[in-house]
């Protein structure tokens, strides 16, 4: 592994312990300490998430301009900002607002990674080192919860110290991602455009694939902890739950270059495990039924993101490669605010429907993806 994707991965596993020490807790600060409804904690994800719908194509123009690591430097600092402030909100909107920060440097975290690895790899490697890329921020949102359940106490001020020392972690991340600054970056002069989004009609089913799985992620990241508390989880169970769901992702993505030799029948066994996840989780009444639950859809979350990756970028020329990474995350955004948008105010309904909705959408979803199977391996690549 050269200098840059080092770098790159120990950014990766700096940002995903501050996320996995304050995302999981964010939900059950807002419910229990401020107040906030679970439509409320569906508009705080939504806010989240909407920025992704559209900055990722601004800064997948910009990926083909400059230095890819400077980018990313400036998502660290942001998102360092809208997590500090996190520890002096008082109100929902507030905690909107300050989501929307985080939604946006979220934007200039993942597609500048996804562009200097691209840039550092050749063919196949990319799967792998995508792979390894995402493993080390797994294992950092998996060791977050650890570490923040060591010193929890179910305390306002203790919630706000979370958050605090969440966001110190992610100002170290500038420093690493201005280090990986001497990648190959900013050799095209492409103008910004829209163009990239009707690209990625090319691939129906991986859109469709990504929308459910992306969604459903988005409720088991904004609502599904408050939810476990509901069901008499404390926030330390929740914290660990995590840490097994990180685990799981972890193992997954180990594995991630074997399972993409066939790619198809994986992302058929990935929305599969989503659904029956799903499925545990409208009936678990227990710690261990609900950390079955997070393996399943550990795997399933996991695996999607480099299989599919790799069959847009196995078919995309380097020239328009940035913008269609930012195309890319840009349907991630949908499915990001689809979740939260529509999990939460359809748990008026009752608290398990958001999971039952979901798991028959993901049944549907395994069915296009076996009657699609051939649509989803990758192609040779023109990314060279």
């Amino acid at each position: 592994m050269n200098r840059v994707l080092a770098l790159v991965n120990m950014t990766g596993l700096i940002v995903g312990v501050s996320y996995g020490l304050h995302g999981p807790i964010l939900p059950i600060f807002a419910k229990n300490v401020i107040g906030a409804t679970y439509t409320e904690l569906g508009l705080i994800g939504f806010a989240n998430f909407i920025p992704y719908m559209f900055i990722p194509l601004f800064v997948g123009a910009l990926l083909d301009r400059f230095s890819n690591a400077r980018l990313l430097a400036v998502g660290a600092a942001v998102n360092a900002v809208s997590v500090y402030l996190l520890s002096v909100a008082h109100t929902v909107p507030e905690i909107t607002a300050f989501r929307i920060m985080t939604g946006v440097a979220h934007a200039f975290f993942w597609p500048p990674c996804e562009s200097i690895i691209a840039n550092e790899s050749r063919g196949r490697d990319r799967v792998r080192n995508i792979s390894w890329f995402t493993m080390f921020f797994v294992i950092g949102f998996m060791t977050g919860p650890l570490l923040g359940a060591v010193f929890l106490e179910e305390t306002d001020s203790a919630y706000r110290l979370l958050f605090q020392v969440a966001a110190f972690m992610l100002a170290a991340g500038i420093v690493t991602a201005l280090l990986g600054s001497g990648g190959r970056a900013g050799m095209r002069r492409e103008r910004f455009s829209i163009r990239s989004i009707a690209e990625m009609k090319k691939f129906p089913e991986v859109i469709v694939l990504l929308v459910f799985c992306t969604s459903s992620f988005g409720i088991i990241l904004t609502i599904y902890p408050a939810f476990l508390n509901d069901r008499g989880m404390t926030a330390v169970d929740i914290l660990l739950l995590y840490f097994v769901f990180g685990i799981a992702r972890t193992v997954t993505l180990v594995f991630a270059g074997r399972l993409a030799a066939r790619t198809g029948h994986t992302l058929i066994a990935a929305t599969a495990a989503i659904s029956a996840g799903l499925a545990i989780s409208v009936v678990a009444d227990s710690i261990m039924s609900f950390a079955a639950a997070l393996i399943l859809m550990g795997f399933g979350f996991s695996i999607f993101f480099p299989l599919t990756l790799e069959i847009i970028l196995s078919r995309t020329k380097r020239a328009i490669s940035g913008k269609m990474i930012g195309a890319y995350e840009t349907v991630f955004g949908v499915g990001w605010a689809v979740g939260p948008t529509i999990g939460g105010p359809i748990t008026m309904l009752g608290d398990t429907v958001p999971y039952a909705v979901f798991c028959i959408a993901g049944v549907g979803v395994t069915a296009l993806a076996i009657l699609s199977r051939k649509r989803l391996e990758p192609q040779g690549s023109h990314y060279v």
